[in-house]
């Protein structure tokens, strides 16, 4: 019996499969080490194809040409179909299109959209005035670090078009004006291959064609292939869910808010628990996203400004700083190099200007506060209006704060009934000095209580 199955096991490892992987979402390190190990799963398993279901906008520029690397040194054809229909192949997912074996889209798809984004500095060639041809001219220069990202691009897409014999000139088109185009109209400008249904009249589409890679021919035999789906593992799904530059860097405002709070307030241990949990999926991002080093560390000073402004007597100047470190930092948290974007910028204003309202509001009752009279010990007498009970001559009691208090006059005698301001603590004993409250500097005086008459008799 045994020796009835041995033969049968390398028979059915010769039938042909194709392995099939979901490329959905941003192009990131998580996709692009998912993508890697598909292409090495469908070699090891002897794959007659790998077939990549694409739907993304784009994303990091390092991450697309990691993939797209191991896409064109694959020993087996590769094939991306952008599907289903509603999905996208923009910015970095055309350049992975167009470097694919074959390249498909189901209808009701689109393709393009590929001009490079940056937000790092220009350097203009020369000013107008350095120039005696541009003497009178309101035109600025060109930006010569733009031009030369734009013209890298479009070479690498134009390179890729060609090697697989595409239409070059709509592609570079698609870097240099950012077109886009649906998926009837990429196959008829031989932007794509093929416009297929679904995923099995791809593989009745794809059956028979020859593809020529590496010194090698590849006939495709997926007719009637099987299907392995090979999908992320729920760990890459977490990782790919959070590594958005938007939620990286609101994760990571909440880890150093709550765990700031927490560390000035410990008693609380709800803003603690989520500053953690906040700063493990934020360390999870940063960890698989390209983070400028400088970034973060202008979010950490802004933080920071903002606390030591609530403690030194700075009147804001801090704070400030604070604001102008975060903006900045937000700015250049991520290293988009050339495709990718970062942190989405209305986002960026919006919680900028979130905390620092916040920070300023409490700097505001911090600068009240100081300024508040002393409300508990010694201190908090001064200032105080009484009333005397027994005749300051000079000494005598005076009634202030719901008690009877001895009392010195700093100004001569002063009569039962009159209003007294306190001037100074000595211990239990005040000084007075009668309150001027008439505009003719006369004193007022208040009719004897009471308490007073009996205090004076005693």
């Amino acid at each position: 019996m045994l020796a009835a199955l041995v033969p049968a096991l390398p028979a059915r490892a010769a039938e042909p499969h194709v392995l099939v992987a979901t490329l959905d979402g941003v192009i990131n390190p998580i996709t692009d080490s998912y993508i890697s190990k598909a292409v090495d799963r469908a070699v090891a398993g002897h794959a007659n194809a790998l077939v990549i279901q694409m739907d993304t906008p784009g994303g990091l520029d390092t991450s697309m040409r990691n993939i797209i690397k191991k896409i064109l040194a694959a020993p087996l054809p590769v094939v991306v179909f952008v599907s289903p229909s509603g999905a996208r192949a923009a910015s970095a997912g055309l350049y992975i299109t167009e470097a694919a074996d074959i390249a498909a889209m189901a209808p009701g798809t689109n393709i393009g959209s590929a001009h490079p984004v940056s937000l790092g500095g220009s350097n203009p060639a020369a000013s107008p005035a350095a120039s005696p041809s541009t003497s009178g001219s309101s035109s600025t220069a060109p930006d010569i670090e733009s031009q030369k990202i734009e013209n890298d691009a479009a070479a690498y897409i134009r390179a890729l078009a060609t090697l697989h014999h595409r239409n070059a000139d709509w592609a570079e088109q698609a870097v240099r004006q950012s077109i886009n185009v649906p998926a009837d109209d990429a196959v008829k400008l031989s932007v794509v291959d093929l416009e297929s249904r679904d995923l099995d009249t791809l593989l009745q589409d794809l059956d028979g064609r020859t593809i020529d890679k590496g010194g090698h021919t590849y006939t495709l035999q997926t007719a009637r292939a099987g299907i392995e789906r090979y999908d992320m593992s729920g760990f890459d799904q977490l990782l790919q869910a959070v590594a958005d530059p938007n939620l990286v860097y609101l994760l990571f405002l909440l880890a150093i808010i709550g765990i700031g709070f927490w560390v000035t307030h410990p008693g609380l241990f709800l803003p603690g628990v989520i500053g953690v949990i906040a700063g493990i999926l934020a360390a999870l991002s940063l960890f698989d996203l390209p983070i400028n080093i400088a970034g973060v560390l202008l979010i950490l000073t802004a933080v920071v400004l903002f606390v030591v402004d609530l403690k030194a007597v700075t009147h804001g100047v801090l704070t400030t700083g604070g604001i102008v470190a975060m903006t900045l930092g937000g700015l250049l948290l991520i290293n988009t190099s050339f495709l990718a974007e970062g942190v989405n910028i209305p986002l960026l204003i919006i919680t900028v200007l979130v905390i620092a309202g916040i920070f300023l509001f409490i700097l505001r009752k911090v600068i009240d506060a100081r300024r508040l009279p002393y409300q508990a010990g010694e201190e908090s007498m001064i200032g105080t209006v009484g009333t005397v009970r027994e005749p300051l001559n000079p000494s005598g009691l005076v009634f202030t704060n719901g008690a009877l208090w001895q009392a010195t006059s700093t100004g001569g005698p002063l009569p039962a009934g009159t209003q007294v301001r306190v001037v100074a603590v000595d211990g239990l004993h005040l000084k007075v000095e009668a309150e001027q409250s008439k505009s003719d500097g006369s004193l007022t005086v208040l009719p004897p209580t009471v308490e007073g008459q009996q205090a004076a008799s005693s």
